[in-house]
């Protein structure tokens, strides 16, 4: 039952990196036309995750022979970019974890009826062994540092809050793309990729019947943050 959300999210910051400057190679040489950066339209500023584009999943091995797969459906970002230095811009992801998804396909009721849950989805949420959204109703991350990696890619280090410890993890991140002006809204708009794993018992859960490393999978859309429009100005 893996919830590497870091985020999340969350994740999903590391993104950004991907849009920079792209490492020199170890020879020391330098293809301009396979290393030359994604020249970024979008100007600095807030930009939040659009939850109607976005996709957070994680799974975890289960029984030796196949990758269990669940999701969030409930989860949030935002994203500070720096334009003018993309490693100093930063994200940050909240997941609420009584949002979980397993889709279930069983009769979990007449063969999990002990349990007390009235679904699989709710006892991952729920279950003092798994989630425990009841004593830590969020799950985190916060960006630390973003390294680019590639024209298009970085790797995005940040802290990770779930049941309540705190450790590093690292999410490859990629840039998709982005439109100067989004179709409804008329401002710019990101496009990000990222996937990470860590392990679950390092946060304190038992590894019970499925492996311990857990990977998290987030694609999503960010839109540019505007400020409301100033209130007209009282008649004289």
């Amino acid at each position: 039952m893996k919830i590497k959300a870091a985020f999340v999210a969350i994740s999903a910051a590391a993104l950004l990196a991907a849009c920079g400057q792209s490492a020199t190679p170890a020879t020391g040489t330098t293809d301009a036309a396979a290393t030359a950066p994604v020249e970024l339209k979008a100007p600095s500023g807030v930009y939040n995750l659009d939850p109607t584009h976005a996709s957070l999943q994680w799974s975890v091995p289960h029984n030796s022979v196949s990758n269990y797969t669940a999701r969030f459906n409930t989860f949030s970002a935002k994203l500070v970019l720096d334009a003018a230095d993309l490693s100093k811009s930063t994200i940050e992801a909240t997941i609420d974890p009584t949002s979980v998804d397993a889709n279930y396909a069983g009769d979990y009721l007449g063969t999990h009826a002990a349990t007390g849950f009235k679904s699989w989805s709710e006892d991952i949420a729920k279950a003092a062994d798994k989630l425990n959204a009841a004593a830590f109703p969020q799950i985190t991350f916060k960006s630390t540092k973003v390294e680019l990696t590639g024209p298009r890619t970085a790797d995005v280090t940040g802290d990770l809050t779930f049941l309540g410890v705190t450790k590093p993890v690292t999410l490859k991140a990629t840039f998709g793309g982005e439109i100067e002006k989004h179709p409804f809204l008329q401002v710019p708009t990101l496009g990000f990729s990222a996937e990470g794993s860590f392990k679950r018992s390092d946060f304190g859960m038992p590894a019970g019947y499925v492996g311990d490393e857990a990977t998290i999978k987030f694609d999503g859309e960010f839109i540019q943050e505007v400020a409301p429009a100033a209130a007209a100005a009282p008649a004289a």
